[in-house]
């Protein structure tokens, strides 16, 4: 039985469990069908099997060694890769300025950071991709045990894994890749290429841009190591199983003709934008991140007038650029809102 069947199978038992609601009691009625399929993971109908065979068929979708569902964001995915990685007093390297997780999960393992930086693009106001000579001249340097990458950055632009992969496997380095704005990859060859059968631990956000909710995530797993340990350290023991059914809802539409072709149809119009507004500078490896530049504007200035006159709000700017961020929930008539601002423009 999939998880959304055992949500929807009415529990005809008098529950003295937890939840203390008994999926009758409402307290706020905007979330009332929340409420009516929020159970306890003792709840008679085994949840805990349903979510086993839920994970199994994701990594038989992904092709993966294991595949696991996350309620804590892509946060608890990097930290369980580096508590399986990494032990006391062991070297983990991360980027300088990469999402907070990274540095704690090294904190938590108990390992030692090593620091290394990313160019910068001027012209663009952004860092730029993992040089991979760069990261050979690091394992040369140092004794590291696992290799944290953002990839792609939060503006789209995407290392060469398979290249830094090979230089890892040389030095008997883990690879651990943040693919959180990487979640589409795996369904379409006109994304970059996915981590997920790369990397040795690939970790992903649905809810930022494959139309999941906060904070669902996936922590993928390509090596002969197994997070789950790892992941009952930092995981609560009374997951929510709205959200854990959610996950897999996302992931079987991602992977059926509909979300495809939905995704498909997304990407033409990114395409069909970026050809109209000839005016405008597009930038980066992703076209649903939407890095612009306008003449006469800096990324500042553009933000602001999409935002005070056409009600258009950007995910992130710089003084040199502006990123709008797009997912599988972008329909055409938002993209056609912007072709219309940016051709006023």
């Amino acid at each position: 039985m999939s998880l959304v069947k055992l949500l929807k199978k009415k529990n005809k038992k008098i529950l003295f469990t937890t939840p203390s609601h008994s999926q009758h009691f409402t307290i706020y009625r905007p979330l009332k069908s929340l409420y009516k399929t929020d159970i306890s993971e003792t709840d008679a109908h085994n949840p805990t099997e349903a979510l086993h065979k839920a994970q199994e068929r994701a990594r038989k979708i992904y092709k993966t060694n294991s595949t696991f569902f996350l309620t804590n964001g892509s946060t608890s995915g990097i930290i369980a890769a580096v508590l399986t990685c990494a032990n006391p007093g062991e070297k983990v390297m991360i980027w300088r300025d990469a999402h907070p997780c990274h540095l704690n999960a090294v904190r938590l393992a108990g390992a030692i950071p090593i620091f290394y930086d990313l160019e910068i693009n001027e012209d663009w106001g952004i860092p730029m991709d993992a040089d991979a000579g760069m990261i050979e001249n690091y394992l040369n340097a140092y004794d590291i045990k696992a290799l944290v990458i953002t990839s792609p950055t939060y503006e789209g632009i995407v290392s060469d894994i398979r290249k830094i992969k090979k230089i890892c496997e040389r030095h008997n380095v883990y690879l651990i890749v943040d693919e959180a704005h990487g979640a589409l990859y795996p369904f379409s060859d006109r994304l970059p290429e996915s981590a997920v059968n790369i990397a040795d631990f690939t970790v992903q956000s649905l809810h930022k841009t494959a139309g999941g909710l906060n904070p669902t995530a996936l922590l993928h797993c390509s090596c002969n190591l197994n997070p789950e340990k790892s992941l009952n350290m930092i995981n609560t023991t009374s997951p929510s199983y709205p959200l854990l059914a959610s996950i897999e809802e996302n992931i079987n539409y991602l992977n059926s003709w509909h979300g495809k072709y939905k995704l498909n149809k997304l990407i033409d119009e990114l395409e069909l934008l970026q050809e109209e507004c000839s005016h405008c500078d597009f930038y980066g490896d992703d076209i649903t991140k939407i890095l612009i530049k306008v003449p006469e504007l800096s990324g500042e200035e553009l933000s602001e007038i999409l935002f005070e006159k056409y009600n258009i709000e950007d995910e992130k700017t710089n003084i040199k650029s502006t990123m709008l961020l797009c997912g599988i929930g972008t329909d055409k008539k938002k993209i056609h809102k912007l072709k219309n601002a940016l051709l006023n423009l």
